[in-house]
């Protein structure tokens, strides 16, 4: 049998396991790799390589920075500004997204919403507001929030991975000119129109408060420090050419400065590394460079080319890629399917002798699109009960937000990164 055969069998195999879910994701993933390196499509120096790519190091690196913020309770601080600001629901709604979308960008958009959520609903139960009106804004917003910088979802790094293997330049807000858009006109929407989607008079009540912390006992120095030192690694970032270190060294420094502190003890940094996520993201890479050296990817996207006929243009490869990476964000992990996609893009992008850039980003902004089901992904989980939703609320409330990024996608990614300059 051909590498290139077991490659795609791998693949195959890894897809319908992240549909079924009956193993977990991060395992498959794992699977896979070692599926790849016993039969020698891959060397076991390779394979393992992923697991220790800088883009890996810098989420572990990031897990903890956020960590700090929520441990310290500063998270909760900053989401309880929504209050100051919010007259009426709809003020309400514009300011929890505002505040919810611009954290998501520089900290995990899963914790975000995990933190923010008891905060809201806390909000909505002493206002008299109903929490199903609340809770699909913020998720929603957690979500478009994360498309601002390349760390606001461990998908995203899986983009810039694929852009820098092959030799282009990345940046720490890459997506950012397609993303706050997204979150601009996403805002809007729920402000003047999308608000009459949300359903009404639903949700629990008496439970948020018992899971919100109490975050008195925390002394205020390791809240500020907590925020200094995640505003000072995303400026590190942000200018990682001129200060000569990698956004990967500057995350960890800032996590180990926040251990030596005693901002965040040693056990919870651990503890906030997300393993599963980095178990998926090395495996993920590992079958990604597997695609690519066997030519399996490239044969994958000769048959779709070949589908879209001779001479296919770049613009609807851009909206295959989008709409087949969002219906499959849907219904499997939105990591997942990125992981999944990512290579594919590529291929197809460089089947055509087009820049990829464009592909790319379209395909990891659609990944994040898990806005039409329960379980795209897993803030909608988490609110699901607390807001009363049924599969049908989602499809409502979340549609019309697929529909705008497509848009916003399809208009912008070829006049920002034009495929062939």
């Amino acid at each position: 049998m051909s590498q290139t055969t077991i490659t795609l069998l791998l693949l195959v195999f890894t897809v319908v396991s992240f549909i079924l879910e009956k193993i977990p994701l991060a395992l498959t993933a794992t699977i896979c790799a070692l599926g790849l390196t016993l039969t020698g499509v891959l060397e076991a120096s390779t394979t393992f390589a992923q697991y220790v790519n800088s883009n890996v190091i810098l989420c572990v690196g990031m897990f903890v920075v956020g960590q700090a913020l929520f441990e310290t309770g500063m998270a909760n601080k900053i989401g309880g500004l929504v209050t100051k600001f919010a007259k009426t629901e709809r003020m309400l709604i514009i300011a929890i997204m505002v505040i919810v979308g611009v954290m998501s960008g520089f900290l995990s958009n899963t914790g975000t919403a995990a933190v923010l959520i008891p905060v809201v609903c806390g909000i909505a139960d002493e206002a008299g507001y109903s929490r199903s009106r609340l809770l699909m804004p913020l998720v929603f917003a957690a979500a478009l929030g994360g498309n601002l910088s390349i760390i606001g979802a461990p998908g995203n790094l899986m983009g810039v991975n694929a852009l820098q293997e092959l030799g282009l330049e990345t940046s720490f807000f890459m997506y950012a000119p397609v993303g706050i858009p997204m979150l601009v006109l996403g805002i809007l929407f729920y402000a003047f129109l999308g608000y009459r989607f949300l359903p009404s008079g639903k949700g629990t009540s008496g439970v948020a408060a018992e899971e919100q912390k109490d975050f008195s006992n925390v002394p205020q120095w390791k809240q500020i420090v907590s925020l200094v030192v995640l505003v000072v690694v995303i400026l590190a970032m942000i200018f990682e050419d001129n200060i000569g270190i990698k956004i990967h060294v500057s995350a960890c420094i800032g996590a180990a400065v926040l251990v030596l502190a005693g901002v965040i003890s040693e056990k919870d940094a651990l503890a906030s590394i997300d393993l599963k996520v980095v178990l998926l993201f090395g495996g993920s890479l590992a079958l990604a460079k597997a695609l690519d050296t066997t030519g399996a990817g490239t044969l994958i996207a000769d048959k779709i080319i070949s589908l879209l006929g001779s001479n296919p243009s770049p613009i609807v490869l851009l909206l295959v890629i989008f709409v087949v990476t969002c219906a499959l964000t849907n219904f499997m992990s939105n990591t997942a399917t990125t992981a999944l996609m990512v290579p594919i893009a590529v291929s197809l992008a460089t089947s055509l002798g087009a820049d990829p850039r464009a592909v790319v980003i379209a395909t990891v902004l659609a990944g994040s699109c898990a806005y039409a089901t329960p379980i795209g992904m897993p803030a909608n989980t988490m609110v699901v009960g607390l807001g009363g939703y049924t599969f049908k609320d989602y499809v409502k409330g979340g549609f019309p937000l697929i529909i705008i990024s497509f848009a916003v996608c399809m208009i912008l990614l070829p006049i920002l990164f034009p495929f062939y300059p």
